[in-house]
């Protein structure tokens, strides 16, 4: 089909495809994640940063495509989430600007807005690195130099070319992701994007997801759970929650003394299908892995049965969760500092612990999200206008938030400066130097001069077999992670905290703080402590409980 002009209308059926493919991939692309760390969330980011641009062009009347391209910049913008969020943003930011005097969009006006876009995505960034999303726009833009077609449903189809070939080179040109065996995940979401665009134009139908292979299988099925987003559900009744049961199976296809069936996926999916939503269903050649949301655990179990024996079950009252956010958030609701004040300092914070010990501290404002969930440019926005305060430090605690965060600072209501806390344990010291009589910038100095006295370990396990750096990973062991670089694995989350802070100390090594968390207790990290405490008996060692998913401990050495 001949397409020489893009409307109003066909632009927005653009955008929206884009949206509906990305959440649609959101789990492939977060299993490109690099470090096997069952967090990985570039998808999810990108996913929900463009369903905020999406809306923003859908509730836009007007009938020119600048005016539409202005909304979905500022909706990216808004909703976006970690660095691929930000950068997303910027792309199209680039665009905007190249169109935003355009009622409709011909060939000329498209290759001409996404080199606008490469150059303001490059610019965004301090340091541009190619093996990125960068290097993905920029294949787009130069395929749109080098392409003489004046049909746009070919145009864009020799522009998701280009972005395909820039993907490809992605492990030649970043080093980590040659080694891990993968392309870079922001670039793969972009070349969703481009990809959904000229589908829209070609009359193609929008493909529903990405197959998975079988190595893909099981990373996909733990994002399922490892992304959900407890914020998100907020005050929902439990009583509310039409299945309440989250169900989980891994069927040993052929195996077992209950088979009735050969195994057939479409039968296999349809009869759960009837049971809840949620449903998720990955399968090869040996085993068959169930996710649903059900009231019948029960008839999952025996209807996996029916085809294998159960290789593993999980099963989680979800209205007994609910009750548990409900009933902590009511608590924190009623420490929150409303009072007006001078400065708020605004930290991100994963883990109700954590939460408690940045307020003794003296934070005034938490925002709850952090590895496993990156809050919006509009999360960031919301809680400083919301401050009661005359200027704002925020602390973001992880560098895929900083954009985001420099976003929000832009376009807040009071002056607001950013810390560039890379780790929850920098947050937690660099509030220690804040002086409530000094000005937002002498506090922001001192600050983030106390980023580089401490050193931040972490443990978690692999979600994947990798190598990286020549450390060899097993999926399901213990990581220990140091300033971002993984220094030693194990069987053991104990042992590997051990051996890992026994790589973070020196002779200037006095104080160490050990934070445990949701899939940790008191008396593991008391046996972390006993063990360091033998190391060298003039250490200080203190203990709290963080509550963080995904990290059994938080280390810091100062």
């Amino acid at each position: 089909m001949s397409v020489s002009n893009i409307t109003s209308e066909k632009f927005n059926q653009m955008v929206q495809a884009a949206s509906i493919t990305l959440n649609n991939n959101a789990k492939f692309i977060n299993s490109l994640n690099v470090f096997p760390v069952p967090d990985g969330d570039t998808g999810t980011n990108m996913s929900m940063s463009f369903a905020s641009g999406a809306k923003y062009v859908d509730q836009d009347n007007s009938e020119s495509v600048g005016d539409l391209s202005k909304s979905l910049a500022k909706g990216l913008l808004m909703g976006a989430r970690g660095n691929s969020g930000v950068i997303l943003s910027q792309i199209f930011r680039g665009f905007s600007k190249s169109v935003e005097d355009k009622k409709e969009l011909d060939a000329n006006d498209i290759t001409d807005a996404f080199i606008n876009s490469a150059k303001i995505a490059y610019g965004s960034v301090m340091k541009p690195t190619e093996g990125t999303i960068l290097t993905v726009i920029k294949g787009i833009a130069q395929a749109g130099k080098d392409s003489n077609k004046k049909d746009l449903a070919e145009l864009f189809d020799e522009l998701t070319d280009g972005a395909d070939i820039a993907l490809k080179s992605t492990p030649d040109l970043l080093d980590v992701l040659k080694q891990v065996g993968v392309v870079d995940s922001g670039g793969q979401g972009l070349f969703f994007v481009i990809k959904a665009f000229s589908d829209v134009l070609n009359g193609r139908k929008i493909e529903s997801s990405h197959k998975p292979n079988a190595a893909e299988m099981s990373q996909m099925i733990d994002a399922n759970h490892e992304q959900s987003d407890e914020s998100a559900q907020g005050k929902l009744n439990p009583e509310d929650i039409k299945y309440g049961y989250c169900t989980q199976i891994m069927v040993r296809i052929g195996r077992g003394k209950q088979i009735k069936y050969d195994f057939d996926y479409d039968k296999f999916y349809e009869y759960l299908a009837k049971l809840g939503d949620s449903l998720l269903v990955i399968n090869d050649d040996e085993i068959v892995k169930v996710h649903v949301h059900t009231e019948h655990p029960g008839k999952v179990l025996a209807w996996g049965q029916l085809f294998g024996d159960l290789a593993n079950v999980k099963v989680d009252n979800m209205r007994l969760q609910q009750e548990d956010i409900i009933e902590k958030d009511d608590k924190k609701s009623a420490k929150e500092d409303n009072t007006p004040k001078e400065t708020a300092i605004i930290s991100i914070v994963s883990g109700d612990g954590l939460g408690e010990l940045f307020r003794s501290l003296g934070v005034t404002n938490i925002i709850k999200g952090g590895q496993t969930m990156n809050p919006s440019t509009q999360d960031i926005v919301d809680a400083v206008n919301s401050s009661n305060a005359k200027k704002a430090i925020v602390l973001p605690n992880n560098g895929n938030i900083f954009m985001a965060a420099e976003q929000a600072a832009e376009v807040s209501d009071i002056p607001t400066k950013i810390v560039h806390t890379k780790t929850l344990q920098q947050g937690l010291t660099s509030v220690l130097s804040f002086n409530p009589t000094a000005s937002l910038d002498e506090n922001v100095d001192s600050m983030e001069d106390m980023l580089d006295t401490v050193k931040s370990g972490e443990v978690t396990y692999a979600v994947r077999d990798t190598n990286i750096n020549g450390v060899d990973i097993k999926k399901g062991h213990f990581m220990g992670i140091v300033d971002g670089d993984i220094q030693i694995t194990g069987k053991h989350s104990v042992d590997t905290a051990v051996q890992m802070v026994q790589k973070m100390l020196d002779e200037d090594s006095e104080v160490i703080t050990i934070i445990y968390g949701s899939d940790s207790n008191e008396n593991e990290a008391n046996k972390v402590k006993s063990a360091l405490e033998k190391i060298d008996s003039d250490l200080e060692i203190e203990v709290h409980e963080g509550d963080q998913p995904v990290y059994p401990f938080l280390v810091s050495v100062e």
